[in-house]
């Protein structure tokens, strides 16, 4: 009989991002012994995940079992879970998501969402991710799969509505934005603090958020409205929460491309993207830059890293261990907020596009919860982001490039900056410029 559990890791090159999730896995006592499988197409990136977690292994002194590979078949043969965080293409490819619009008055901050720079990075991602879809179908089908890769929603629904796999995607924005939420009002988040989540991906909202079950909003009002260093800390956010009376999971600078407020004229760049003091500021092409910064540097990073082998072993709050642990662990029921297809989750989101909302992982799997309907405010914001993802999956799926055009014409920011032949030039250009990574 079968005891050790194996968890395989697609695209585990993601350096900071496998080391904590693998950390996390290892602390859950049924886990502890797992197989973990590091698999990526990249030697030297698996080189330096291998150390990682290798020092994991020996300084918790897990019983946990390590393997390293490049072929992905063998690392997802009867894994009892599956963690994807792959990325297709580097930045010289991406990039050009990011260039081409600047051009027509399109100024992205990150662009791996939606819009025209999340549009081309879901076309250019959907047909690996479909492939990674069809292995684990064949070689572990009974796997848990959690999915961490961009273009989250529209990803998420291209996998779920080809496959039968029983598969969500997992985003930190919900957790992490409860914890500054906590913070900024002095309430503990595993304690006192409990809220109800929905939307879409970098779209959900609070729809509550409580203290020892009593309405926190008051408090997070007033911190806002009172405290300068509050307001400037998200001033996107803040400012769609003083408009939208609810509070949005994503940051500010993702969430200034995902509207038409905040990033169509330059008065309104320096007022609302360009001021603040978080982690993540609204400048154009912010993670493009950091992206091309670390070409250089990546590998002293991490060589200092590991030499100073100091990684914090304690559990952080990333969903995927626990639900593991819920799953085909300790089987302790745990809920988190997944992206599913809207089959009667949300009432006034599109029947069947990807939503984020309540799930419940247990030794039966994953069952996801009603909300009900979005405040209407919420709804018409929400519902054209999951239209044009919609348009957008159904484009990819039939091949359809007009498709395609239709569901950047229509995404807020282009339509606040561009024309229409500014809007389908931009994207023929976009189209030309991956023509080596589309399948149509």
């Amino acid at each position: 009989m079968k005891t050790r559990r194996k968890i395989a890791f697609i695209g585990a090159g993601s350096f900071g991002f496998t080391r904590a999730l693998v950390r996390d896995i290892l602390t859950f006592e049924a886990l502890a012994d797992s197989e973990i499988v590091l698999m990526d197409i990249d030697a030297e990136r698996l080189t330096y995940i291998e150390r990682a977690v290798r020092q994991i292994i020996e300084r918790g002194k897990y019983p946990a079992k390590l393997t390293t590979t490049a072929d992905r078949r063998a690392a997802l043969d009867g894994a009892d879970g599956v963690l994807i965080t792959i990325l297709a293409g580097g930045v010289d490819v991406w990039r050009h998501d990011i260039d081409i619009p600047k051009k027509y008055g399109v100024d992205i901050n990150v662009g791996d969402t939606r819009g025209p720079a999340g549009i081309f990075r879901y076309l250019r991602t959907a047909p690996v991710m479909l492939d990674i879809a069809r292995d684990i179908e064949k070689y572990a089908p009974d796997a848990v799969v959690l999915n961490y890769t961009n273009p989250m929603a529209m990803l998420c629904r291209t996998l779920q509505a080809e496959t039968k796999l029983a598969i969500t995607g997992l985003c930190h924005s919900v957790q992490g934005t409860a914890h500054m939420l906590a913070g900024w009002i002095g309430a503990d988040l595993d304690t006192e603090v409990t809220y109800t989540c929905a939307g879409i991906n970098h779209q959900a909202f609070y729809l509550d958020f409580k203290v020892n079950g009593q309405d926190a909003y008051p408090l997070i009002h007033k911190a806002i409205t009172e405290r300068p260093e509050v307001y400037k800390e998200e001033i996107v956010r803040n400012e769609m929460y003083l408009n939208l009376d609810y509070y949005v999971t994503e940051s500010s600078g993702h969430n200034s491309e995902y509207n038409a407020w905040f990033r169509k004229r330059p008065d309104l760049l320096e007022r609302y993207c360009t001021d603040g003091t978080g982690w993540n500021p609204g400048l154009f092409a912010f993670i493009r830059d950091e992206y091309l910064t670390r070409e250089g540097t990546w590998r002293k990073e991490m060589d200092d890293e590991l030499n100073k082998n100091t990684f914090d072993l304690n559990r952080g709050h990333e969903y995927a261990a626990y639900i593991f642990n819920a799953c085909f662990g300790d089987n302790e029921p745990f809920c988190f907020n997944g992206n599913v297809r809207n089959f009667g989750l949300i009432e006034n989101l599109p029947k069947g596009c990807c939503v984020e909302v309540p799930v419940f992982a247990s030794r039966e799997g994953l069952r996801a919860v009603s909300v009900g309907s979005l405040p209407a405010q919420l709804a018409l914001l929400v519902n054209h982001s999951a239209l044009c993802e919609e348009l957008a999956v159904d484009g990819f799926l039939s091949g359809d490039r007009r498709k395609i055009y239709h569901a950047i014409l229509f995404d807020p920011l282009t339509a606040a900056v561009c024309s229409m032949k500014e809007a389908k030039d931009m994207t023929d250009e976009m189209f030309d410029a991956n023509k080596e990574w589309l399948t149509f």
